[in-house]
């Protein structure tokens, strides 16, 4: 049981990004329930007696304003350079045609730029981190 314990702590973080929301483990005639931001919930038959919950990110809210996604899968970065400033910060105003991030793909930096005015609202990428296509990188209001 402890072995069990450990292992999904060390999994919570893996779970939270692939959208698990609930993992259950029981014992007897074992039982497995996994979640995933919806009630759709996998079993098997057997029981442990035992619910860990794993905690969200974030509320299962719907962004608010325009969604700039990634047009390429690559890497994200948020500053032209490393020890420079970030293009955009939560807050800033932006028009259209300001470059909002880089991403580096197949060793090419390719600046994205804005196709709305208004203002940053949300950032959902981690300086740094793989983007894939189609991916909501940020929200302007």
């Amino acid at each position: 049981m402890a072995d069990i314990k450990k292992t999904l702590e060390l999994m919570t973080g893996t779970l939270i990004q692939n959208g698990l929301t609930r993992v259950k483990i029981s014992s007897d005639d074992f039982e497995i329930e996994i979640e995933k931001n919806a009630p759709k919930v996998i079993n098997a038959v057997n029981s442990l007696s035992e619910t860990i919950a794993v905690p969200t990110e974030k509320a299962l809210t719907k962004p608010v304003g325009n969604i700039v996604k990634a047009p390429i899968i690559g890497t994200f970065y948020e500053a032209s350079s490393p020890g420079k400033p970030p293009f955009v910060k939560v807050g800033d105003s932006v028009k259209k045609g300001d470059v909002l991030f880089i991403i580096e793909s197949m060793k090419l930096m390719n600046e994205v730029t804005s196709d709305f005015d208004g203002v940053v609202s949300e950032i959902f990428a981690k300086n740094a981190a793989p983007l894939e296509f189609d991916e909501a990188v940020m929200s302007i209001v």
